[in-house]
């Protein structure tokens, strides 16, 4: 699923495409990725049936209501592509697991939009192909009076000036599950997944399965300084990349060769030597060097 550095990638190429563009017509093809969605649909999903829908179809969801608006930017919040329109409602999009936003200069979708679900018409030509394989996204129409509480949802953003290691301490002091688990709480903190948490808990050689209410001070200190040096890092390549990620520009991702623990069973770590190792709880898998981040009796946790 793609997370904050993803998400900033694909919200910075929308926001030149769209900013500043007026929303023409909102063609759904598959209504169960949107949130609210009526009964009536365009058609069923896939580039043909996309471009027999593109300017003849109309939608019946929630998403109509930003026809006729401006976009006045597109940002992001936690791990949600968010889109700003002039009178302050936006469109949320959660990418899921193989979720694209697709820009096209035309009418019609582009080449790679094999799986469309939703096509935004631009007025004066142009659109953006809401394109997922495996629909796990979402989009949802969020009015300006219900934004805060559905911020408010969320976690702190990580990388926002306010989100101090004083603040995450305090986070962690809160909880009692393993640090890994806590990272991945988007009520606790938001954006961050498993990519960036394995990679950021290396970084701090730190155990996943740590407790988080067993960091020291120093020890908070430390995960907060990896934690957000990883996340620029990715920002800064684009993302990564594994499977269906790719930027708005149609590029994928370029940190995977940054990745130190990730994905990396046997190979060896690049701090010690040691062969990296994969460890599953919470449902998930945690990738580890087992000699840099030892478990530490409590005591010197």
């Amino acid at each position: 699923m793609p997370e904050l550095p993803e998400a900033e990638t694909i919200s910075r190429g929308l926001d030149v495409f769209l900013a500043g563009r007026t929303v023409a017509r909102v063609t759904v093809l598959r209504p169960d990725v949107v949130a609210n969605a009526g009964l009536r649909a365009a058609g069923r999903a896939g580039r043909k049936r996309c471009e027999e829908a593109a300017g003849v179809a109309r939608s019946a969801s929630g998403l109509a209501a930003a026809e006729g608006k401006r976009v006045r930017a597109v940002g992001r919040r936690g791990k949600n592509v968010v889109v700003l329109l002039d009178d302050e409602d936006r469109i949320v999009v959660n990418l899921g697991m193989t979720g694209r936003l697709l820009p096209s200069p035309g009418s019609r979708p582009p080449p790679s939009a094999r799986h469309c679900a939703v096509f935004v018409h631009l007025e004066g030509g142009g659109a953006v192909a809401y394109d997922d394989v495996r629909r796990f996204g979402r989009l949802s129409y969020v009015p300006r009076r219900d934004w805060p509480a559905w911020s408010a949802r969320l976690g702190p953003e990580p990388l926002a000036p306010s989100f101090t290691a004083r603040r995450l301490q305090r986070i962690l002091e809160s909880s009692k599950s393993p640090v890994r688990s806590l990272l991945l709480d988007q009520r606790k903190i938001a954006g961050i997944g498993n990519i960036y948490a394995v990679e950021s808990l290396w970084h701090a050689a730190v155990h996943p399965m740590r407790r988080a209410n067993e960091f020291s001070a120093r020890a908070a200190v430390r995960l907060h300084r990896c934690l957000r040096r990883v996340l620029r890092e990715a920002i800064r390549a684009q993302g990564t990349t594994l499977r269906n990620y790719l930027t708005a520009s149609g590029q994928p991702g370029g940190f995977g060769p940054a990745l130190r623990a990730y994905g990396s069973v046997g190979n060896p770590c690049p701090r010690c030597a040691a062969a990296i190792e994969r460890i599953v709880f919470g449902g998930r898998s945690a990738f580890l060097c087992p000699h840099c981040q030892a478990l530490p009796p409590a005591a010197d946790r």
